[in-house]
């Protein structure tokens, strides 16, 4: 799903689409306040205004720069490098 300029408002579900989570995640960003989001409505919809999502993700880049300036890549002469995603 690509954001629409016009499109002020998002549900959950559109916002786990556009950062490729799950909802239950999307939800505990929301309510531990990591997410700003609005609830609306008789039966408490949850909307995640665009600027409010797009701030989220610039937050995001900048922790994960600050993360990697604060621990450097390095690969020991003895090792070959991995990805500690990748796990056996």
């Amino acid at each position: 799903m690509v954001t629409d300029p016009a499109r002020r408002f998002f549900s959950l579900p559109d916002v786990a689409e556009i950062l490729s989570i799950s909802v239950p995640q999307v939800y505990a960003l929301v309510r531990r306040g990591d997410l700003p989001a609005i609830k609306i409505g008789g039966r408490g919809q949850w909307r995640v205004e665009s600027t409010a999502l797009e701030a989220y993700i610039a937050e995001a880049y900048a922790s994960t720069k600050e993360f990697i300036d604060n621990h450097p890549f390095s690969v020991d002469s003895d090792t070959d490098a991995k990805d500690p995603a990748d796990v056996d």
